[in-house]
């Protein structure tokens, strides 16, 4: 009986990203959409996938990342030029794409945030400065009231990746962080009073930012990401994360 268990895979549950990839992915391999085609407008995407445009612009972006998409901000999204056979299988990697590699992600997202971080520090605009800490302020309001937090946290590094006025860093931080923070906090893979810890952690990035000491900016960063790179770095997954209630 045992032996029967263990046999038993977890069922898994594609997320509607991944389903709008595969649709626009069928689209284009049965021709229905052409190298060069324009695609319809988020909204009419929207309410054909039955989504949010949230999901649209997310998988949108991930496809303009890997050089699938192209979007001209005066005529539209459209596919790449590529051939069929080409899109066809990057696709299906990216559908693939394996998301409980959470060491690789970890890691990947500590080395581009201490980058962005300091790339940052020289860029941001006052008007950053004022996003940040707007998103930093109703953080620390739903922690110190029990609540959950997880939006603000992610808009604050969001907004640090969009301080870059680099849309390279940007999109590769957009694809790496969201699935990362919601799961690091959901699972409470650094502990249950992790929130309240990253108060002073934040405000230190962002007293750095405001200085525009790159530098400074790069070691509150690194320390505010120190206890999640050391975790993934015991070599952990995700799942083993979970049960250990780390």
């Amino acid at each position: 009986m045992n032996s029967l268990i263990e046999t038993i895979k977890a069922i898994e549950v594609e997320s509607p990203v991944d389903k709008i990839i595969r649709q626009l992915k069928h689209l284009i391999v049965s021709g229905q959409l052409k190298p060069g085609d324009r695609l319809p407008a988020e909204r009419s995407l929207a309410e054909k996938f039955g989504v949010g445009r949230s999901y649209v612009r997310e998988a949108i972006l991930k496809l303009e990342f890997y050089g699938l998409l192209r979007t001209s901000p005066q005529s539209g999204t459209y596919v790449s030029g590529l051939s069929i056979n080409v899109l066809d299988n990057l696709l299906t990697d990216i559908i693939n794409y394996n998301k409980d590699d959470f060491n690789a992600l970890i890691e990947a997202r500590y080395y581009l945030e201490l980058s962005a971080v300091k790339v940052a520090a020289e860029r941001r605009t006052e008007e950053d400065l004022l996003s940040m800490d707007k998103a930093l302020t109703e953080y620390e309001y739903k922690i110190n009231n029990g609540m959950n937090g997880v939006e603000e946290d992610l808009l604050f590094h969001v907004k640090i990746a969009r301080a870059t006025k680099n849309p390279a860093i940007e999109s590769m931080l957009l694809i790496l962080i969201p699935d990362l923070i919601k799961s690091i906090n959901e699972n409470k893979v650094c502990g249950e009073g992790r929130g309240i810890l990253s108060i002073p952690e934040h405000r230190a990035i962002l007293k750095a930012l405001e200085e525009q000491d790159s530098q400074a900016a790069e070691k509150a960063m690194a320390a505010h990401l120190n206890d999640i790179f050391q975790i993934s770095r015991a070599g952990y997954t995700a799942k083993q994360l979970i049960n250990k209630q780390l």
